[in-house]
C-alpha cells in the first residue's frame, strides 16, 4: 500500500516556538515530529514520524542486545515502596521521583529507574548457579520530576529507555558480561550514525563501580567530556583524572627555599585580585575553598577544605568522594573560622583540610593569611603546613597531559545517550537476592545494569546531523528512506501522480520506505519540507518525465542527477541499503504507555 503525504500527520511549521533553543528541538517541532503536551514543559507526543525513528531506533537496539543474549520482559512502571525502601533507595533518591498512593494509602512511584523491580524478578525465579548468567532488557517509559526540564526529548519528564540488568556468580563473569554490553553500545551507536566517546564516569545516585558514560559529541551537550587524540583514553570532567607533574615542573622562581613572607592586599579576594595585586601569576596562586559535608552514616554535618592552584577549577564530584559526603555545599561566612576572603591552608585548625596533589608536590604559593586584607607568599606544603589528604581535585580541561600518553588532551561537549555499570551486591544483597553456588552455598547474585536513553539518542541524531535546511537523516533510522514527489501541472500533474504511484510501490517491493508526496501543494513548498524532515533521497517527476527520465538527490547533495525512471528504483535501493536503511528485521516496539 502507497503511503500517501496528504494522509500522514506531518504538521510542518516555518518557525519553531521561541522557546526551543537548541537545533534538535527546533528541528523535531518543525518538521513534525513532536509536539509539546498542552502547556506542561517535558512532557512531548511523538507523532508519526517521530515514532518511525524511534521505532528504526529500538529495531537496532533490539538486534544489538539480544545478539548478545539478551531476554526482553516488560516490567510495570508504577513501583511500590517497599522494594526501594529494602534497597535504601526511597529516602534518598530525591524530588525527582514522581510518587502517590493508591486508594488504600499504600506508596508507590512511577518508575524512574527499575533496578529494585529487576532485582526482585531475579530473586523469585532465580535459584541456583546454574541459572546464571542472566541478562535481561526492557525497553519502557521513565519518569523523572526534572526540576528544569528543557531541549525538547534530551531533558524531559517522560522520556524512553532501554535498561538491562544482568546478574552472575562472580565478578569475572560480570566483568564478562560489561564488556559485551559495552561493545553493544558501541555498535548500536555506530549504527544510529553517532560519533560518541565512551568516557569513565562517576556512578553518582545508582551506586557500583566500574561505569562508562557512552556521550555523543555535540556543541549543545550539557556534560564536558575530555579525550585524548592519540589514544584511547577519554572521561567526562567529573570523572577524568588530572596527571600529577614533578614539583621541579611547579615550583616557582625562587625554588622551594625561604621563610613565608607576609603582605598586605588590602581589598584584593579573588585570584584575579590578589594576582594583580602582587604582580605573580595566577597559576603561582593557591585558593581554598570551604565546604559543608553531609553525611549518610550518622557523621553530623560540618565544613571541609579544598586547596588548589588558583588558576584551576575544583571538582566537587572528586572532592565529594574523598571526603565521602552525600551533599556538599558552599561555606558561608560564619560556618567556618577564617574570613573567606583571606583564607589560607597556614595554622588553619579544627576543618579536615584536602589538598590538590598539584598543590602538595610544588610551590612556593601565594595563599591567604587568614587575616583580613593580608597574603602569605613563599608557601610550602608539609614545611609551612599539613596538606592533609592529598588527592587529584582538579577538573580536566583542555591541554592537560593526558593520563595514558601524555599527549596534551581535547575537551568537547556532550550529550549522554548510555552507561554501563558495575552495580556489584549493591542490590543484590539488599533485596536478598541469592542464588546457591555448586556447593550449596547461599551468594548474592553480582549485578550490573545497563541503560540507553532511546528518545535522547533520537534527538542526539537530529543535533549531530542536520544544517541549515533541516534534518539530514542517517539511513538506518531515519523514518522513511525516500520522498518521491510528483510535481506539474493539469495533465502533466496527473502523469506525475500516476508514475510516482508507481516508483513509489516499486521502491517498496525492494524494501525501501517510501513516501509518495501527494500533496496539492507548489514544488517549492515539496522541496523545502523534504529537506526539513530529511528524506536521506528524493525523487522528483516532473518535466524530464516526459523523455523517461526524473531526478534523483541525495539529501546531502547540492544538485540533483537524471537517471531512467525504469532504473530508479533498483539505484535507489542499493544505495539505501549500503547506507543501513531500508526494511529490516522488527519485533515491534513499546506498547506506548
Amino acid at each position: 500500500m502507497v503511503t500517501r503525504l496528504s494522509r500522514l500527520l506531518t504538521p510542518t511549521l516555518r518557525e519553531a516556538p521561541a522557546d526551543a533553543d537548541l537545533p534538535s528541538h527546533r528541528l523535531m517541532l518543525r518538521a513534525g515530529l513532536m509536539r509539546r503536551l498542552g502547556e506542561a514543559a517535558g512532557l512531548y507526543a511523538l507523532l508519526p514520524l517521530g515514532r518511525a525513528a524511534l521505532a528504526r531506533i529500538e529495531a537496532i537496539v533490539r538486534e544489538e542486545m539480544d545478539r548478545i543474549g539478551g531476554q526482553e520482559v516488560l516490567l510495570p512502571i508504577v513501583q511500590p515502596a517497599e522494594l526501594w525502601r529494602q534497597s535504601g533507595r526511597w529516602a534518598v533518591y530525591g524530588e525527582e521521583m514522581w510518587r502517590l498512593r493508591d486508594r488504600h494509602g499504600r506508596e508507590y512511584c512511577l518508575g524512574p529507574t527499575h533496578e529494585e523491580a529487576m532485582t526482585d524478578l531475579a530473586r523469585l525465579e532465580v535459584r541456583s548457579w546454574r541459572q546464571l548468567p542472566l541478562l535481561l532488557y526492557q525497553i519502557q517509559n521513565k519518569y523523572r520530576d526534572e526540576r528544569r526540564p528543557r531541549f525538547g526529548m534530551l531533558r524531559a519528564r517522560e522520556f524512553v529507555m532501554k535498561d538491562a540488568y544482568s546478574f552472575h556468580r562472580d565478578d569475572e563473569d560480570l566483568a564478562r558480561c560489561y564488556r559485551d554490553v559495552y561493545d553493544a553500545y558501541a555498535r548500536i551507536f555506530a549504527r544510529c550514525g553517532l560519533d560518541v566517546r565512551a568516557v569513565r564516569a562517576d556512578p553518582g545516585a545508582i551506586g557500583g563501580h566500574g561505569t562508562h558514560e557512552f556521550m555523543a559529541l555535540a556543541d549543545a551537550g550539557e556534560a564536558e567530556v575530555v579525550f585524548c587524540p592519540r589514544c584511547d583514553y577519554a572521561a567526562d570532567v567529573e570523572e577524568a583524572e588530572v596527571a600529577a607533574v614533578r614539583a621541579d615542573d611547579l615550583a616557582g622562581e625562587q625554588g622551594r627555599g625561604g621563610a613565608p613572607r607576609r603582605v598586605a592586599t588590602p581589598g584584593a579576594h579573588s585570584i584575579g585580585e590578589v594576582a594583580g595585586a602582587l604582580g605573580v601569576d595566577a597559576a603561582a596562586t593557591a585558593k581554598i575553598l570551604f565546604y559543608i559535608a553531609e553525611y549518610a552514616d550518622g557523621r553530623a554535618a560540618g565544613p571541609v577544605a579544598a586547596l588548589l592552584p588558583g588558576d584551576r577549577q575544583l571538582n566537587e564530584v572528586k572532592l565529594g568522594n574523598r571526603t565521602g559526603a552525600v551533599h556538599l555545599r558552599p561555606a558561608e561566612q560564619g560556618e567556618v573560622p577564617v574570613p573567606l576572603g583571606s583564607a589560607g591552608p597556614v595554622g588553619l585548625h579544627d576543618v579536615p583540610l584536602f589538598t590538590d596533589r598539584r598543590v602538595a608536590a610544588g610551590g612556593p604559593w601565594v595563599v591567604g593569611a587568614n587575616d583580613e586584607g593580608f597574603h602569605l607568599m613563599g608557601v610550602v606544603a608539609r614545611r609551612d603546613f599539613d596538606p592533609g589528604t592529598v588527592a587529584d581535585l582538579l577538573a580536566a580541561r583542555a591541554g592537560d597531559p593526558c593520563p595514558a600518553c601524555g599527549a596534551p588532551l581535547s575537551c568537547r561537549r556532550g550529550i549522554e545517550v548510555g552507561q554501563v555499570f558495575g552495580l556489584g551486591t549493591k542490590y543484590s544483597s539488599a533485596l536478598k537476592a541469592h542464588y546457591l553456588d555448586a556447593a550449596g552455598v547461599e551468594r548474592p547474585m553480582v549485578m550490573g545494569c545497563y541503560g540507553i536513553g532511546v528518545t535522547r539518542t533520537l534527538a542526539a541524531v537530529v543535533e549531530q546531523h542536520h544544517d541549515d535546511n533541516g534534518i539530514i537523516w542517517p539511513g538506518s533510522v531515519s523514518p522513511y528512506d525516500c520522498a518521491v514527489v510528483p510535481v506539474g501541472a493539469g495533465e502533466a500533474a496527473a502523469r506525475a501522480l500516476s508514475a510516482g504511484e508507481r516508483l513509489t510501490e516499486a521502491l517498496e517491493a525492494r524494501g525501501v520506505r517510501a513516501v509518495l508526496d501527494d500533496r496539492d501543494e507548489r514544488p517549492g513548498v515539496k522541496f523545502k519540507d523534504a529537506d526539513l524532515i530529511g528524506y536521506p533521497e528524493r525523487v522528483t517527476l516532473g518535466r524530464s518525465l516526459a523523455d523517461g527520465l526524473v531526478e534523483w538527490k541525495g539529501r546531502r547533495e547540492a544538485e540533483p542527477r537524471l537517471v531512467p525512471l525504469d532504473e530508479a528504483a533498483g539505484r535507489i535501493a542499493e544505495r539505501v541499503r549500503a547506507a543501513g536503511g531500508g526494511v529490516g528485521p522488527q519485533r515491534g516496539a513499546t506498547d506506548g504507555r
